[in-house]
């Protein structure tokens, strides 16, 4: 179990974490949550120790592996597969040492540890890995530095998975995958077999591979059972039950302070009052906490709207190079409230189809043919380098408004969601999220027929991401999306298009089934991965050493829940003294919350015990 204990964190003079504590159980996966600047990447940076507490502590069992995704990507001329390989720094150690030592009885000593850890079957399972996220058999044997910035983040992913530390931390893991990687990643979290705690504003990931929400709101961690769903509704119905308290408190205050008021110099009421005066002084008020909530984002409609078709495409093909086409024999039409999706791994030609759509590549051969007029705005998230840094929203929205008054200017400021003084912050003091609304206010500033989103969830938070499905489903225009988030493209996109076999076709199924393909193909890499047939002597060694430590966990778990159901037993009987309620109320309610509390951890406790047990007997099974 991990434990932050009263911990107080302070970042340049500004206090992110105030006194907060929570307990994470062992094996859990844990989402993140909170609103962009309230600090969970610094939570992160404290748990690592690279940040000092200013008060409290963070207790992590003795001997336990953190790890994280590396800031620096690989960039040198190893090969992947050989950079992921070497992040399990005891298995590279051994096999260095195996290549080398004379020694009789230590190449014993490591032959066997390289069998207990699975050492030889270590490639394969690297090579699965980098193939969920993306790439192939010969992909994996190139070098690091072949690779965009991007790709090399990827490599970084797949090494720290590779290495299954006891807790391991993402941030934002899926920032630099496609739609189908990040399918193959919400797959794989779901089954870690640790310690996982991941800062993610992908909704999708934290219902699909978390077991716990952890938010992160005004310096105060408080842990939720469920997925991201499941805690919005548990949130929301506390925030109401708290409202009601509250509203119960402040008329119960004001009938206090209205009696203090009326007898304070009444001589037959004074002692009365006076206990009243204590009484309110003891009374904790109940925090009016505020919902997540974003600003608005707003996509200008278009002045008029295109008779249908809006585009076509005839035999098209296209490419950067002449006689060498990314794309080819692309017929299809687009309408003019089209929500168009593409699917497709990052590679296959995503964003060379939005740059032909959007007019930035001319076709290398076949005809377009586009409705007169038609005002195409292109959103991609590497445009955010073309904001002026030391510029505002105001002098950005000035250069596309030159000749009017300064009060247009900032009427317009406002429609993008920069009023008053926000209208005159520099860029470089935004948000990543108000960079984000400050550029598609801009790319769909003159009220486009058709809007090209590339990415566009990028930097958003979960509030400001709903934000921008609500801005879109309003917008009367054709959209096509290219994301990663499946929240998005299942609120906003009624078509499917797939790109693959370097051509664009409708997909005739839905996301569901697009989500069993991407996984399908997956199992079948990991198949054409996998070694030769072990002998039953490996086998069954193989399963022992993966059920050793399954055992030794479920041994762990009966001994807390022996300790708990005594803790238990203890405060039933203490509550079950009827007396106690009426020589000492507050003892009775404080042994009610303990055992609450009590009884939740034991809760827990027995869930890991049926998850462990479940899987201990499914590999004697398979050994049977």
């Amino acid at each position: 179990m991990i434990t932050l204990d009263d911990i107080s964190l302070r970042l340049a003079g500004r206090l992110l974490i105030d006194h907060a504590s929570v307990a994470i159980p062992e094996g859990a996966r844990v989402g993140l949550v909170g609103r962009n600047g309230t600090g969970k990447t610094t939570l992160f940076r404290a748990i690592t120790g690279e940040l000092s507490l200013e008060s409290g502590q963070i207790r992590i069992p003795n001997g336990a592996r953190i790890g994280q995704v590396a800031q620096e990507a690989p960039a040198g001329p190893d090969k992947l597969i050989d950079v992921v390989l070497a992040a399990d720094t005891e298995r590279a150690q051994l096999m260095a040492e195996s290549a080398t030592t004379t020694d009789p009885s230590r190449i014993a000593e490591i032959e066997t540890r390289l069998v207990d850890i699975e050492a030889h079957a270590a490639p394969a399972r690297a090579a699965r890995i980098l193939a969920g996220l993306g790439f192939d058999d010969a992909a994996q044997q190139r070098p690091c530095s072949e690779f965009s910035g991007g790709w090399r983040m990827r490599v970084a992913l797949a090494a720290i998975l590779f290495a299954e530390p006891d807790l391991l931390l993402l941030d934002e893991p899926t920032n630099y995958l496609d739609l189908e990687g990040t399918l193959w990643l919400q797959d794989y979290l779901a089954h870690y077999p640790r310690t996982v705690l991941i800062v993610s504003h992908d909704r999708e990931l934290l219902n699909e591979s978390v077991s716990f929400i952890l938010h992160l709101d005004r310096g105060k961690l408080q842990l939720w059972r469920g997925g991201y769903d499941s805690f919005e509704r548990q949130r929301a119905e506390k925030l109401l039950q708290n409202q009601k308290l509250r509203a119960k408190q402040e008329a119960k205050r004001r009938h206090m302070e209205s009696f203090v008021e009326r007898f304070r110099a009444k001589a037959t009421k004074a002692r009365q009052a006076q206990s009243r005066l204590k009484a309110l002084a003891r009374m904790e008020p109940i925090t009016e906490e505020a919902g997540e909530a974003a600003a608005a984002i707003s996509i200008r409609h278009p002045e008029r709207i295109p008779s249908p078709p809006i585009l076509t495409l005839d035999g098209v093909s296209v490419g950067y190079e002449p006689g060498k086409p990314i794309l080819r024999n692309l017929t299809l039409r687009i309408d003019h409230d089209d929500r168009i999706a593409l699917l497709g791994p990052n590679g296959n030609g995503k964003s060379t189809f939005a740059k032909l759509i959007s007019g930035r590549l001319e076709p290398l051969s076949g005809r377009i043919v586009r409705a007169a007029g038609l005002d195409i705005a292109y959103l991609a998230q590497h445009q955010l380098d073309e904001l002026v840094a030391d510029e505002s929203a105001y002098h950005h929205v000035r250069r596309l408004m030159p000749e009017m008054p300064e009060a247009k200017v900032r009427s317009r400021a406002a429609e993008l969601g920069f009023s008053g003084g926000a209208a005159d912050t520099p860029v470089s003091s935004l948000s990543g999220g108000e960079k984000a609304r400050l550029l598609l206010g801009l790319a769909a500033f003159h009220g486009p027929h058709l809007l090209i989103l590339d990415e566009p969830t990028n930097h958003l938070d979960i509030a400001a991401r709903q934000a921008l499905v609500e801005a879109i489903n309003d917008y009367p225009g054709a959209v096509i999306l290219v994301s990663h988030d499946r929240s998005l493209l299942d609120a906003c996109a009624e078509r499917l298009w797939l790109v693959a076999d370097r051509t664009v076709a409708p997909y005739d199924g839905d996301l569901d089934e697009y989500r069993k393909l991407v996984l399908r193909r997956s199992d079948r890499k990991d198949d054409r991965a996998a070694p030769k047939a072990d002998t039953a002597r490996q086998i069954a060694a193989r399963r022992r050493a993966e059920a050793a430590p399954l055992r030794k966990k479920l041994k762990d778990v009966e001994t807390r829940m022996a300790r708990l159901e005594r803790q238990i037993a203890e405060l039933d009987d203490q509550l079950a003294d009827a007396s106690l309620y009426a020589k000492d109320p507050q003892k009775a309610a404080d042994l009610a919350r303990q055992r609450s509390e009590q009884s939740g951890k034991l809760g827990i406790e027995e869930e890991s015990w049926i998850t462990l047990s479940s899987e201990i007997d499914a590999l004697e099974a398979a050994e049977g």
